[in-house]
């Protein structure tokens, strides 16, 4: 692991972005990962997580590529891939297995069965399987169990977090990263990374929401007990924001934005009801025109409150709603929009916070910015499989199925990047 660089790439709808991490041996001969660059690029060719045109994609990604290997002054060769996208959905399923051995010694293969067997039973035809995540075991009747090697017993039940993916969306996304000439180490569904950068085990322990706002989606993650009860990704996100503002004030896309981005607040109460006004004209428009502070605040709460009561839904899904002592924590561009965090108590009537990324780095004023939370994940995904395989592990399986996707990857890193290295010079 020693001076191993860690490479995270986020594909979002707005913006494409990279966080470099390496490895390095302390004083104290620990293994210590510190981050030494992140940048990022426009998206193109992207749209809700999904690739809608491949060149744009290729040549956007490849774009933020170059930047970062100019930022750390070395080739990055391969990243650990983040994907999203309301194609992505979860699963709860539980596997059955008889412990093979006379003497009933539960081993780590068959806790590995026991996870296969769980995996069989959901298997769509156009859905690949990216992460399979184990939640509690049962041992002879006993449940609540964390690790039963070791243990003694006939019959090993689990139950496991399926997370999967439109089989065509999972492999145009892998076929624009191979023709940049980057290899992928993993493929992460972007909700669990977000969580692993912005959230503590006893968070994910007492109970704790993750809401990642982006462009055009929201990913919310759920956890408990330290495990993922409940994931899911919300078709809305801040650039609905700007459009409802460009519709309200009958303004272009871009005026909207700069608006947002300047005045724009989702607390209405913040504002005064007389007084505070703009000219829309010093912001690009064609025409002046007076528009109250108020009004624009009650365009962006009204969508706000939509997302907020979308996140409610998923926690009511998972049977958490007001019961998540941790509360819930954002991050995304659209989490920096002022007014965020107070509607969120509100309307979920929990703690609520703006979630950051706590790791050593060179830049932490980046690292820290709710925007790069994803890619910060993705690296401490890749590190923390590393630690583990590295340490090894007594359950080899649980470090493999949370990276997610073995056989998945299999199938789809060997050919494929084979044939687009091939048109590589």
């Amino acid at each position: 692991m020693k001076d191993r660089l860690l490479a995270g790439l986020d594909i979002g709808t707005s913006h494409i972005r990279i966080a470099v991490g390496q490895i390095s041996v302390g004083q104290d001969k620990r293994p210590t990962l510190r981050m030494i660059g992140a940048t990022e690029v426009a998206s193109q060719g992207i749209a809700k997580g999904n690739v809608v045109s491949l060149e744009d994609a290729v040549s956007a990604i490849s774009s933020c590529l170059e930047q970062a290997e100019r930022q750390v002054g070395l080739p990055v060769t391969e990243a650990t891939v983040g994907i999203g996208g309301t194609a992505i959905t979860t699963q709860v399923s539980k596997g059955v297995i008889g412990v093979s051995r006379p003497e009933g010694d539960i081993r780590a293969e068959d806790v590995s069965r026991a996870i296969e067997a769980a995996r069989t039973l959901i298997n769509p035809a156009n859905q690949d399987v990216l992460h399979v995540l184990p939640k509690a075991f049962s041992v002879d009747g006993q449940a609540g169990i964390k690790d039963p090697v070791g243990m003694q017993g006939i019959r090993l039940e689990v139950d496991v977090q399926i997370v999967q993916g439109l089989s065509s969306n999972i492999r145009n996304l892998t076929s624009a990263v191979f023709r940049t000439g980057l290899d992928i180490s993993e493929l992460v569904f972007s909700p669990l990374a977000e969580t692993e950068a912005i959230t503590n085990s006893r968070q994910r322990e007492l109970g704790v929401c993750t809401v990642c706002v982006g462009a055009m989606t929201t990913g919310v993650a759920i956890y408990e007990n330290g495990e993922l009860l409940h994931a899911a990704v919300i078709p809305i996100g801040a650039d609905h924001i700007t459009s409802d503002i460009a519709i309200g004030l009958r303004i272009s896309l871009d005026t909207a934005e700069r608006i947002k981005c300047q005045y724009g607040t989702a607390q209405v109460e913040d504002l005064p009801k007389h007084g505070a006004e703009i000219d829309i004209a010093d912001f690009g428009a064609d025409q002046h025109e007076l528009i109250p502070l108020r009004y624009i605040a009650e365009i962006i709460e009204a969508r706000v409150e939509e997302i907020y009561e979308k996140v409610e839904a998923e926690l009511k899904r998972a049977d958490r709603v007001g019961m998540l002592p941790a509360g819930v924590l954002l991050s995304g561009g659209g989490a920096r929009l002022p007014g965020m965090v107070e509607v969120g108590k509100r309307m979920l009537r929990l703690p609520c916070f703006l979630g950051k990324a706590s790791v050593s780095s060179t830049m932490p004023e980046v690292i820290e910015d709710p925007c790069f939370s994803t890619c910060v994940g993705l690296v401490l995904w890749s590190y923390e499989n590393d630690r583990k395989e590295d340490g090894g592990s007594r359950m080899p399986s649980f470090s493999s199925m949370k990276s997610g996707g073995g056989d998945l990857w299999k199938k789809i890193k060997s050919p494929v990047s084979k044939i687009f290295k091939s048109f590589l010079p």
